[in-house]
């Protein structure tokens, strides 16, 4: 007598399915998982219907829109041109707004369209060597807040930072007092407004070089707490690939205090094993490292920075002075001068030099920032350059040269912090 074979029915409609991993079990002697044979089919399988996932079509259909009475388009092209100061308050309307800033189209499209904001972000080390963190918004000149700086770098030595795909603002490496020298590698989504992983370095090590070049990470030099202290090991992050690979060895070791990148190439300046000064230049495209001795290393002075194809240094302590590299002369000839110098403080001396919005921006211990036209300087080349600066007061004041004078003897003008790195971001 042939045996009846039970309905085929849809198992998760089917009362008496059990765990597909029970292959021998007494109380599932009523069903062979791997199959649809249902041995009670006296269950109608209509109790419990199978549910079909809604297309992405049908989801957007039912969701509520991004702005009543607009298509999602349009609602779009609107939300985009919000200044990026109020973005943080767009995310809390509500959950799809929420997931539309904290993606990576919104941005694209602001980027796209030219109306993304860059902002400049400070790190300062307190005076009880803890490591603080402020954004600043440059167009509405107001300072916000920021999520606290992870523990692994809160106290952390000689750590660089760098900037990868215009948001993504990269720590890496430095020296913790209790754990020594770190391979450890974190960065903040300016986006998301949060912190992440990344994986780690190749070598562990501190007061080191970086900079970046065709948005890749490159680092070189410093020191480690091995038998060679400095070392001459350089290696390469790609974003794109998520790793890090090690690039040519320097010439020498060496633990740089001075770098940048200028037509394509990466200028370091540093210290040798035995103290002495070394320069180095290295070339992506050959992968090659070779000494550099001439006019622009003699007269390179930190900070310094690169913009449109020429190459700025602070003159004075201050940063009130910049200086201007020629090529044709191989010297730091020229110069555009404020004609008002603040003083010597260390509250008052230059700690950064970074392009922003075109400009170049130079930011003091004491928070407060100046914007310098340098795309007008070849016109006043022969008068006075005053009218190219713009001071912003930040955090900071702006005082008269004899103010500041009278504070240093007074002994109230002490920097209670100082400045460890600047970067602009932009969203």
């Amino acid at each position: 007598m042939d045996r009846i074979q039970p309905p085929l029915v849809d198992t998760t409609a089917c009362f008496c399915r059990v765990d597909a991993g029970l292959k021998t079990v007494a109380g599932a002697k009523r069903y062979v998982p791997g199959t649809k044979l249902c041995l009670q089919p006296s269950i109608k399988p209509s109790i419990h219907p199978t549910r079909q996932k809604p297309t992405r079509r049908e989801r957007n259909r039912s969701q509520s829109p991004l702005l009543p009475g607009l298509p999602d388009d349009l609602a779009i092209a609107c939300l985009i041109r919000v200044p990026r100061v109020e973005h943080y308050k767009l995310r809390l309307v509500c959950k799809r707004w929420y997931r539309l800033l904290s993606g990576n189209f919104f941005y694209s499209l602001r980027k796209n369209l030219g109306i993304s904001e860059e902002w400049i972000y400070i790190m300062k080390r307190d005076r009880d060597g803890r490591i603080s963190w402020h954004a600043f918004d440059p167009t509405y000149q107001i300072w916000q807040p920021l999520p606290p700086v992870p523990s692994e770098y809160s106290q952390a030595l000689g750590f660089g930072s760098a900037v990868l795909s215009g948001c993504h603002l990269y720590l890496f490496g430095g020296k913790d007092p209790i754990k020594g020298s770190m391979r450890r590698v974190i960065f903040y989504n300016a986006r998301t407004n949060k912190w992440h992983r990344a994986p780690d370095m190749l070598r562990r090590r501190h007061f080191f070089g970086s900079c970046v070049i065709n948005n890749c990470l490159y680092v070189a030099g410093g020191e480690n707490e091995g038998v060679h202290r400095s070392l001459r090991s350089a290696e390469v992050f790609d974003p794109n690939k998520n790793r890090w690979s090690f690039i040519s060895d320097m010439s020498t070791a060496m633990v740089p205090f001075i770098g940048v990148v200028y037509e394509g190439k990466w200028f370091l300046k540093g210290l040798g094993s035995h103290r002495q000064v070394l320069s180095e230049v290295y070339q992506p495209e050959t992968d090659s490292w070779y000494p550099v001795y001439d006019g622009m290393v003699a007269g390179w002075r930190n900070p310094s920075a690169s913009l449109n194809g020429r190459l700025y240094a602070v003159e004075c302590k201050d940063g009130c002075k910049i200086r201007v590299y020629d090529e044709k002369t191989d010297s730091w000839s020229k110069h555009i001068d404020s004609k008002m110098h603040l003083g010597n403080s260390k509250a008052l001396e230059a700690a950064a030099l970074l392009p922003l919005n075109g400009k170049l921006c130079i930011i003091r211990n004491n928070m407060s920032i100046s914007l310098v036209d340098v795309s007008n300087s070849d016109e006043s080349r022969g008068g006075s350059g005053e009218h190219l600066w713009e001071n912003i007061a930040g955090k900071g004041q702006f005082r008269t040269l004899v103010a500041n004078f009278l504070l240093n003897l007074a002994g109230r003008n002490r920097p209670k912090s100082h400045i460890v790195h600047c970067q602009v971001l932009q969203t």
